[in-house]
């Protein structure tokens, strides 16, 4: 079973000192680790975290993207009451 957050939890991780987090279709990704593999750079990642970035990530990416990615970077899903 997959950890479940709520909004605050996210938005206190908003740097990669903190875990950086980001939310993506209410599904929660650490991307600490990632920013520097990030193709489009980490500085649009750090301005993203502790932020819903679905937005911004499907206007760049598809759903192939998400699918590379997912098993490593997802930590959990947002709560239902909870939205940023």
């Amino acid at each position: 079973m997959s950890k479940s957050f709520s909004a605050n939890d996210v938005k206190e991780h908003n740097t990669v000192e903190k875990g950086l987090y980001i939310i993506i279709d209410n599904n929660v990704y650490e991307m600490g680790g990632f920013v520097d593999e990030h193709p489009g750079g980490a500085k649009i990642l750090k301005r993203v975290g502790g932020k819903d970035a679905s937005k911004q990530f499907w206007k760049y990416h598809n759903e192939s993207v998400l699918k590379k990615y997912q098993e490593r970077l997802k930590i959990g899903s947002l709560q239902e009451q909870a939205k940023l």
